[in-house]
């Protein structure tokens, strides 16, 4: 079966893998083709599935491609020169096989899961794919359709976040119209060749990674991978996200209204919700002072009882989704604070947001809290990933973010060492409110009234919305570490950032936000976007 997934967030620090054996450290050899491709192979004995994950650079940075490569997203593998789409799902099928793309911020990631036996096959499926592309114009209108009939304007939180990463950071592909949907008429407008063109350029080994999780032994994994990919050329795309021209953001406020009723408050959800989002600076996961900061994320808001949701939703009711969590990926690390509540009560959401940040970065947190958080995070790398496929996608975000295949292992030990007085440290340094840019955004005509600080609870405030809500498809994907919950098919983001379980990556870690954005799933048999 072969699926596709397109979302576009930024990927972040890879998820965390789950724990081994003490005095069993997993096997791994990773090799440099002479194509420019970097492949790392993981030794799972006994595993009865090998899981494959190729990441290849492709980032939204040129507005003019931004259509094609939206399109070829959603056909890559739905046929090769030798194959049909119907000859690919059979192919699949008698090698025990599951294909599947997802598009981040950064990266297009094709994952494989394979029966152990249906390696080679696997490869030579993949390398198929890869060297004899077939865009046929069957497919490519199939994805033109549907991308005629999925709405275009992005909802409020992405132009919010977009707002909020362009004060604090400057101008950049994330928070630009290039970094969102492709306008209609140029999707429609593309043809078979167009693709082929572009999968010329883009689909390329150089600067790619290919993960290996597999039974066999890893010298014979790379033998197996250099020999059935060593035809595939090309590259650098060039299709990398720049850093931003500010290391931290700069603090401010930002409003966002819009006259009219919203048709999505918090991606592809309930209209008419006021949201509040806020982006600070960060620590990125290879900075050795990641876990005091990690530790001081989770106490503000990693998990379903800490500050913030204690603070505005449980308490005052203000906000009925709310989270925070590191954003981390090739243009740099942000700590990222959202909310969605009720119209009309941004403003309050955010004072009390500026509430908890300062009380945090002036008091500090107490024993008690840091203990709490270092035991959340280090439960999170036990059983958070627990699977071959999510350790697959952590190591393939883990070798994407440039950190070695053994970085989680030490990671439990590195939060045990940190101390409340790290922890305080690191929460005055990051966490000061004057530090964050404050986004507020009210559907209609409604305004958010000024936010100067915290506010007492209003008895006639009208309750949070009780509504579900879906990840927005645009957003930041959580940093891939130890906090975060990884995406099925993708690397996650994964690092120690990402909220909670709610993940960094593209996969998840204790700190990442989880599956981060929504992905659009499409069943490849009709592909669409």
């Amino acid at each position: 079966m072969i699926r596709a997934r397109t979302v576009v967030l930024p990927n972040g620090v890879p998820p965390i893998l789950p724990p081994r054996a003490a005095g069993r450290p997993r096997t791994t050899l990773s090799a440099d083709l002479p194509t420019g491709l970097r492949v790392l192979a993981a030794h799972a004995p006994g595993a009865p599935l090998a899981e494959l994950r190729l990441v290849i650079p492709y980032a939204r940075t040129e507005p003019g491609l931004a259509a094609a490569q939206e399109l070829l997203a959603a056909c890559l593998g739905t046929g090769s020169r030798d194959r049909t789409r119907q000859g690919i799902a059979d192919r699949a099928a008698d090698l025990g096989a599951e294909l599947s793309t997802v598009v981040t911020a950064e990266s297009l990631i094709l994952s494989v899961s394979v029966l152990a036996p249906g390696l080679p096959g696997a490869l030579d499926l993949l390398a198929e794919l890869l060297l004899r592309p077939r865009y046929e114009e069957g497919e490519v209108a199939l994805a033109q359709r549907r991308a005629a009939a999925a709405p275009r304007a992005p909802a409020p939180r992405v132009r919010l976040r977009r707002a909020a990463l362009a004060h604090g950071f400057g101008p950049h592909p994330l928070s630009s119209e290039s970094g969102g949907t492709a306008p209609l008429l140029d999707v429609v407008s593309l043809v078979p060749d167009d693709l082929l063109a572009l999968h010329a350029r883009a689909v390329v080994p150089g600067g790619s990674s290919l993960v290996v999780l597999a039974g066999e032994e890893p010298d014979a994994v790379l033998r197996l991978a250099g020999e059935r990919l060593a035809a595939w050329s090309g590259g650098p795309s060039g299709l990398t996200l720049p850093s931003f021209a500010r290391p931290v953001p700069r603090p401010g406020a930002v409003e966002l209204t819009e006259p009219g009723d919203s048709e999505a408050g918090w991606g592809d959800a309930v209209a008419g919700q006021s949201l509040v989002l806020t982006v600070g600076p960060g620590v990125p996961t290879a900075d050795p002072l990641h876990a005091p900061f990690h530790l001081a994320q989770l106490v503000l808001g990693g998990y379903a009882s800490a500050r913030l949701a204690r603070q505005v939703r449980d308490r005052l009711g203000l906000a009925y989704d709310v989270s925070a969590g590191l954003r981390e990926n090739g243009a740099g690390s942000w700590l990222e604070i959202a909310c969605a509540g009720a119209p009309g009560g941004a403003g309050r959401i955010a004072a009390e947001i500026t509430r908890c940040l300062r009380d945090l970065a002036e008091d500090g947190p107490s024993r008690a809290e840091v203990d709490r958080a270092r035991a959340y995070a280090a439960g999170f790398t036990r059983f958070a990933l627990a699977t071959r496929a999510e350790e697959a996608s952590a190591l393939a975000g883990f070798a994407a973010a440039g950190l070695e295949p053994d970085w989680l292992d030490g990671y439990r030990e590195r939060l045990a060492a940190v101390t409340p007085e790290q922890v305080a440290d690191a929460a005055a340094r990051h966490l000061a409110p004057d530090r964050s840019v404050v986004a507020t955004y009210e559907p209609g005509s409604m305004a958010a009234p000024p936010h100067p600080g915290p506010h007492a609870p209003d008895p006639t405030a009208a309750p949070p919305h009780p509504g579900p809500h879906a990840p927005d498809p645009t957003a930041a994907p959580p940093h891939p570490g130890p906090h975060a919950p990884a995406p099925k098919a993708a690397p996650p983001a994964a690092g120690p950032h990402a909220p909670a379980p709610t993940a960094a990556p593209p996969h998840a870690d204790p700190h990442a936000p989880a599956p981060t954005p929504a992905a659009t799933s499409h069943d490849q048999k009709g592909a669409h976007q």
